[in-house]
C-alpha cells in the first residue's frame, strides 16, 4: 500500500497533543529516577536496618540486580513491542513495575530485596523500549532531538522527588530505622498509579499500524491528531475533498519481522550504526550507573555525611542533570547530532578525570564534590540521552524497539551491571586512589565514545525517520 502518514505527522506544528504525549511518557523516566535515587539515598538506611543489615557489597549487589532485571526486561519486552505494538506494552510493563516496587517495600531479607529490585528493573527496562519508539514515531522531525532528550532527562525530576522523599522519610524523628525506607518505596508505587490514567489517551503508533496491516486505524488516529492540532485533516479541504498532494511511500504490509531478518539488519546491513550505538550505550551506562549508584557511599564513607542527609546533596546533582538536556537539547536539532554527541561525551569524560584527581588528593569537600558532579552531569545527561536517541532513530521501524532493547541491554550489562559492584568494592578498600582508578575508567570510555561519534554518527537532525532509515517493508 501507499501512505503519506509519516509526512503528515512530521508536518505538524507543536501542539497540546505533543505536550500531553511528553508528559505521559516522561513520567516513566520520573519513576526510574525515583527508583534509582531511592536505591542510592536509602543505602545508608538499609545498612542500619535491624532486619536487613546490608553491607556495602549487598548495596552494590542489589543495585546490580535492578540493572540486570532492566536488561532482561528490555530484551523480552522490546521483542514484544515490535511484535504486538507500543501501546499494549505500556500497561504490561507498568503493572510489573508497580507490583514489584510495592513488594520491595515489604522485603524481609537481602535475597528478597534483590529479587524484587530485579523485577522492578524488568518493568522499567520494558518501558524504555516502548516509549523511546513511540517518541520517535509521534513527534515531528524538527522537534525530535530536543523532545527525546528532555523526556529522558526527566529522570532527574524523579531523582529530586526521591531525594526529598528520603530526606523526609529517613528523618529519625519521624520514622524508625526499618520503616522510613519501606515508605519511600511505597511512594514510587503510588506515583505509578497516576501513570495508568495518563496513558489511556496515548494512541498506538500510526507508523507501526500501517506496516502491520491496519492502515484504516492508522489513518483514523492521524486524522484525530491533525484535527486536535490544526482543526482539520491535512489531506482534505473544508468540504472534505482531497486537497493536499502529500508525498507517499510504498510499503508491503506484514504481521511480524522474523528474528533472522532482525539479526541481518542489525549486524550486517547496519553494522556500523550498531557499533556506534553500542559504544555510546556502554560508555554512558558505566559512567552513570557506577557513579550514581555509589554516590551515597562516597559521601558517607569519605566525607562522613549522615545517611539521612544524603538527599540534600542529590538535589543539586539532579538539577544539573535535568538542566543539561533542557538547555542543550535544542542544539542537537540545530548544530546537529554528531557535533553535540561528540562535545557532550568528550567534556563529560575530561571533567570526570579532573574531578577524580582532585578527589584522590583530598582537596574536595562534600559540597565541592557535589558541585563538581553537578557540572559534569550537566553535560553527561544529554550525552546519555543522546545514546537512546541515536539508536531509536537510526534503525528501521520494524526493529526499532528491539534495537533499543538490545543496545540498552548490552550496554547496561557490560557498563551498568558491573559498574555499581565494581565501585562498591573500590569504595570498600577505603582508598581514594582505588576510586580514582574507577573514575578514570569511566572517563576513558566517554572520551572513546566521543571519538566514535565524531567519526561515524549519522546526521539525523530534522529528517523524517523514513529518510534516515527506510522501513524493511519499503517497496521501490
Amino acid at each position: 500500500m501507499e501512505t503519506s502518514i509519516p509526512f503528515r505527522l512530521d508536518a505538524l506544528r507543536w501542539s497540546g497533543f505533543h505536550t500531553r504525549v511528553v508528559l505521559a511518557l516522561g513520567i516513566t523516566w520520573i519513576l526510574d529516577g525515583l527508583e534509582v535515587t531511592l536505591a542510592g539515598a536509602l543505602s545508608g538506611a538499609l545498612k542500619q536496618s535491624p532486619t536487613l543489615q546490608f553491607t556495602n557489597f549487598d548495596v552494590g549487589f542489589s543495585n546490580s540486580a535492578y540493572l540486570a532485571g532492566a536488561v532482561i526486561g528490555a530484551l523480552g519486552f522490546g521483542w514484544l513491542t515490535d511484535r504486538i505494538g507500543r501501546k499494549k506494552l505500556f500497561f504490561i510493563t507498568l503493572a510489573l513495575y508497580l507490583a514489584a516496587t510495592a513488594a520491595t517495600a515489604l522485603s524481609w531479607s537481602v535475597a528478597s530485596y534483590a529479587l524484587f529490585r530485579f523485577l522492578t528493573g524488568a518493568g522499567i527496562g520494558g518501558e524504555y523500549t516502548a516509549i523511546n519508539s513511540t517518541i520517535q514515531e509521534l513527534v515531528p522531525a524538527r522537534y525530535r532531538g530536543w523532545t527525546d532528550l528532555v523526556i529522558n532527562g526527566s529522570f532527574w525530576i524523579g531523582a529530586a522527588l526521591g531525594a526529598i522523599s528520603a530526606i523526609i522519610l529517613l528523618d529519625p524523628h519521624l520514622t524508625g530505622p526499618d520503616l522510613g525506607w519501606r515508605l519511600a518505596y511505597f511512594t514510587g508505587a503510588g506515583l505509578g498509579l497516576v501513570v495508568f490514567v495518563m496513558r489511556m489517551w496515548i494512541p498506538e503508533s500510526p507508523r507501526w499500524l500501517v506496516i502491520h496491516g491496519q492502515p484504516d486505524r492508522a489513518n483514523a488516529i492521524v486524522g484525530d491528531i491533525e484535527r486536535s492540532v490544526t482543526g482539520h485533516v491535512q489531506e482534505l479541504d473544508q468540504q472534505g475533498s482531497r486537497h493536499h498532494a502529500w508525498p507517499k511511500i510504498k510499503l508491503r504490509m506484514r504481521d511480524h519481522t522474523p528474528l533472522r531478518q532482525v539479526a541481518h539488519t542489525l549486524f550486517v546491513a547496519y553494522r556500523q550504526r550498531s557499533l556506534v550505538g553500542l559504544a555510546l550505550m556502554i560508555a554512558q551506562a558505566f559512567f552513570y550507573n557506577a557513579i550514581f549508584f555509589t554516590f551515597a557511599l562516597v559521601l558517607t564513607d569519605f566525607y562522613g555525611i549522615a545517611a539521612d542527609q544524603i538527599g540534600w546533596y542529590i538535589l543539586p546533582f539532579a538539577a544539573g542533570n535535568f538542566l543539561g538536556p533542557l538547555l542543550l537539547g535544542r542544539l542537537f536539532d540545530t548544530l546537529g547530532r554528531r557535533a553535540m554527541i561528540t562535545l557532550t561525551y568528550g567534556i563529560s569524560g575530561v571533567l570526570l578525570a579532573l574531578s577524580g584527581y582532585l578527589f584522590s588528593i583530598g582537596v574536595l569537600s562534600a559540597q565541592t564534590q557535589t558541585m563538581a558532579w553537578m557540572v559534569i552531569f550537566f553535560f553527561a545527561s544529554p550525552a546519555a540521552s543522546a545514546a537512546y536517541l541515536t539508536v531509536s532513530e537510526t534503525f528501521p521501524l520494524e526493529v526499532r524497539a528491539l534495537a533499543i532493547a538490545l543496545f540498552y541491554a548490552v550496554g547496561t550489562g557490560i557498563g551498568g551491571v558491573a559498574g555499581p559492584a565494581l565501585f562498591g568494592a573500590l569504595i570498600d578498600t577505603g582508598s581514594r586512589d582505588s576510586v580514582f582508578a574507577g573514575y578514570l575508567l569511566g572517563a576513558g570510555l566517554m572520551i572513546a565514545a566521543a571519538a566514535v561519534a565524531w567519526r561515524y554518527a549519522i546526521a539525523a537532525e530534522r529528517r523524517t525517520l523514513e529518510s534516515v532509515t527506510r522501513p524493511l517493508a519499503f517497496v521501490e
